[in-house]
């Protein structure tokens, strides 16, 4: 009997101690992961930061076949990618799924993005996503599909829950063009297995017109500015910059926006993100910023990473 009792324990503890333990890969597939990393990381280099447009679409053409045949690689999803520095990879606290966005400059006044989202699974999910910005019709109200995706890099994910289920609250950047520069807050759920972007999640109380409900948050901004959109840990909220309209700062850019020094929020509440107008007793040396900041920062990378 003390034997067969210490065997259940011996059992349970080796249990708990491989529970959340990420799957070992097999050498030989660990060997090819490793080969397709490090064609993928040349890949996205040459894409940022090759200075010829063709050997940027050429790059970009090779890469998106490369990653697909390392996904469907065996074990591929535990495997981190770490050597390659010119794709955001993000994972939710939950390890549900990954998602991969990197960006190309087409020419002074053109970006376009590219993405995939692969779930934790034996069998390979992998969905493409297809920037179709130019084609979305209400930005901050339209709920898109993976193939018509407000193309962005992402550098933040939030998991929150709601009464509809978990979902996710993904902060991207969008260079957009020479003068001007956004930043959004989209929504990801997962709808009959399918991602979903966008939700009506966000709240804002606008005088005698009501509530307005937004699906995303859309910021565009003066390319001399840096701008706070992030979830603050401190704070426990969303945390943005108050944006000021002014006159063209250049010939040809038209009116833009520009942080005033004083900050807005969204805070949580039963699955609704609540507007606050103004971030109350603000004493603070510095903006805000517990994560990378992807622009006005000659000595980082897109991902906000240090150079060399």
């Amino acid at each position: 009997m003390r034997r067969v009792c210490l065997g259940l324990l011996i059992g349970v503890f080796f249990s708990v101690a491989s529970y959340g333990q990420k799957p070992v890969i097999p050498e030989t597939e660990l060997a090819q992961l490793k080969e397709y990393e490090d064609t993928i990381a040349l890949l996205s280099y040459a894409i940022i930061n090759d200075s010829f447009p063709e050997n940027r679409f050429g790059a970009t053409k090779k890469l998106i076949p490369t990653l697909v045949k390392a996904l469907k690689t065996p074990n591929s999803f535990h495997y981190p990618f770490s050597r390659v520095q010119s794709i955001s990879i993000l994972y939710p606290p939950d390890s549900t799924f990954r998602i991969f966005t990197w960006q190309l400059y087409v020419d002074v006044n053109e970006y376009r993005y590219y993405g995939a989202i692969q779930l934790n699974s034996s069998e390979l999910q992998l969905f493409p996503l297809v920037d179709r910005s130019f084609d979305v019709q209400e930005v901050e109200y339209d709920v898109l599909p993976a193939d018509k995706w407000y193309g962005a890099l992402y550098y933040g994910l939030r998991l929150f829950d709601t009464p509809q289920g978990p979902k996710y609250l993904l902060f991207g950047y969008d260079a957009f063009s020479f003068f001007n520069k956004r930043k959004v807050i989209d929504v990801l759920s997962f709808v009959e297995g399918k991602p979903q972007f966008g939700a009506p999640v966000f709240y804002k109380e606008e005088g005698e017109s009501g509530v307005r409900v937004r699906n995303r948050l859309f910021l565009e901004y003066s390319a001399e500015a840096a701008i706070k959109c992030n979830y603050d840990p401190v704070y426990e909220m969303v945390v943005i910059d108050h944006l000021e309209e002014i006159g063209e700062l250049y010939e040809g850019q038209g009116p833009t926006w520009i942080p005033d020094g004083s900050y807005e929020a969204y805070q949580l509440e039963n699955g609704i993100w609540k507007y606050i107008p103004m971030l109350e007793n603000q004493i603070m040396d510095e903006p805000p910023r517990p994560f990378p900041i992807l622009e006005g920062e000659g000595d980082k990378d897109i991902l906000g990473r240090k150079k060399g």
